[in-house]
């Protein structure tokens, strides 16, 4: 919200004379102003305007206004709001402040008075969006689409500013299939989110489906559902993910990794959107948008036959590739920083500082597990900060360019290196998957994954 808009205020009183007048002082006054005379009125205005403040008699036929107020501060907490009465008493008054009023006027008052207490709750309000500002300086989405995708995408580089135009573009066309390349902790799941909340899909489901973790016996029931009595289990019908995920969208993860046999029929169900559940002969028409994402070279698995190229096309109509950590140094500032001030409110650690060389020491490091590593390191530096500042022997890295807790592994050579990354890690750990993941800075599913690929087996001697 930009700081020169206009202030926009609600005004309801069951009294029509009194908000004519009032309205007709605010329009003058340079306010964008909205009068309402019942309750039901000033809901309908709510959900259709960005309210900033909401003027508010708290003596309403059938309705107490101290209800109103209350239900205001949840449904709508950045709307300020002034309470006005004829009838006014010190508990009243009382009341209205702790249930988050503003300020309290008592009918009848003259215009210099209202005008005196919008000018007090403006200030209050421009200062709100300057912090507001502030906030979302690094911050490359808006908090409202933060909140409805639970998390926070942080980034200064070029390249971090061309995805997210790019999913942006995306999220126009609601009905093209987008396939998201990446790194393991580059933020795949982020972007897919982003595209589906951005888009006129956002009041619909949004389903994550990992295409490794399904077992074979399941895939297909999964995906398409099944009628009940089809198979031994089938104790009820079931709809699939692409039922799930009607006008809504369904976001394939590991999508190389997706079993030849499934990928026949998905192919033809993102052509046709049709289905037909396990055991049933009626097909089933369903509106869904394909995201995918992948950490593979995926052409390469194609030319390794073991992935359709027919598949690939379908859902390579939009690429974005997010490049690791290590490619944008310029972002490891504002995320250690994001992620600092998060672990410290959790942890009621206030006032921690971040010294200048565990930047240093941080942009020298391979980042393998990437922006998910760097927030597990945040989180463990400040469990181990002895006091208020954050130091670089508080991260498990060295200021040297081989700073991986794994000696012996250049960095330039990282991806051509990665059967060896995962045997050191499963070593120095001693076999232990969830210490060596955490090593690597990835998830425990991850590394299995990795194993699987490298055909790495749990206490096979190394060479």
């Amino acid at each position: 919200m930009a700081l020169q808009e206009k202030i926009r205020i609600l005004i309801l009183d069951d009294e029509k004379q009194f908000t004519e007048e009032l309205f007709e002082f605010l329009q003058k006054s340079g306010f964008e102003s909205f009068e309402t005379n019942t309750h039901a009125d000033a809901v309908n205005v709510l959900n259709k305007q960005e309210i900033d403040l909401f003027i508010l008699d708290v003596r309403l036929p059938g309705v107490n206004g101290l209800d109103i107020l209350k239900d205001v501060k949840v449904e709508y907490p950045g709307v300020e709001v002034i309470v006005i009465s004829a009838h006014g008493d010190m508990d009243t008054v009382i009341k209205a402040m702790r249930l988050g009023a503003f300020d309290y006027l008592r009918k009848p008052f003259r215009h210099i008075d209202i005008q005196i207490a919008i000018e007090r709750t403006t200030k209050y309000l421009q200062l709100q969006r300057k912090l507001k500002l502030i906030e979302e300086r690094n911050s490359l989405i808006s908090k409202t689409l933060e909140e409805r995708i639970d998390r926070q995408f942080i980034g200064v580089s070029p390249m971090i500013r061309d995805i997210i135009e790019a999913a942006d573009r995306a999220s126009k066309y609601p009905d093209t299939n987008v396939l998201i390349t990446g790194e393991s902790g580059t933020g795949k799941e982020n972007i897919a989110r982003i595209i589906h909340y951005s888009s006129i899909r956002k009041d619909h489901f949004f389903c994550p489906v990992n295409s490794s973790a399904i077992t074979d016996s399941l895939l297909e029931s999964e995906f398409f559902g099944h009628k009940k009595g089809s198979f031994t289990g089938a104790i009820a019908d079931k709809m699939g993910f692409f039922e799930v995920c009607n006008h809504g969208t369904l976001f394939l993860d590991e999508i190389a990794d997706m079993p030849l046999n499934l990928q026949a029929k998905i192919l033809r169900a993102t052509e046709e959107k049709m289905i037909t559940r396990v055991g049933d002969t009626n097909p089933v028409r369903t509106d869904f948008r394909v995201i995918s994402s992948t950490n593979h070279d995926i052409v390469r698995r194609v030319s390794e036959n073991k992935f359709r190229l027919d598949l690939l096309h379908r859902l390579n109509t939009l690429h974005i590739h997010i490049p690791p950590l290590r490619e944008r140094p310029e972002d490891i500032r504002p995320l250690l920083g994001y992620f600092t001030d998060t672990f410290a409110q959790k942890f009621n650690r206030p006032g921690l500082a971040i010294h200048k060389d565990v930047f240093r020491a941080l942009e020298k490091y391979s980042f393998p597990g990437n922006v998910r590593e760097l927030k597990n390191m945040a989180e463990r530096a400040i469990i181990l900060c002895k006091n208020n500042i954050l130091n670089a022997s508080d991260f498990p890295l060295t200021t040297s360019p081989d700073a991986s807790p794994i000696a012996g592994i250049p960095v330039a050579n990282l991806k051509s290196n990665e059967v060896d990354l995962v045997r050191k890690a499963l070593v120095s750990s001693n076999y232990n998957q969830k210490q060596a993941a955490d090593i690597l800075g990835i998830t425990r599913d991850a590394l299995i994954r990795k194993m699987k690929k490298y055909n790495i087996t749990i206490g096979k001697a190394e060479n």
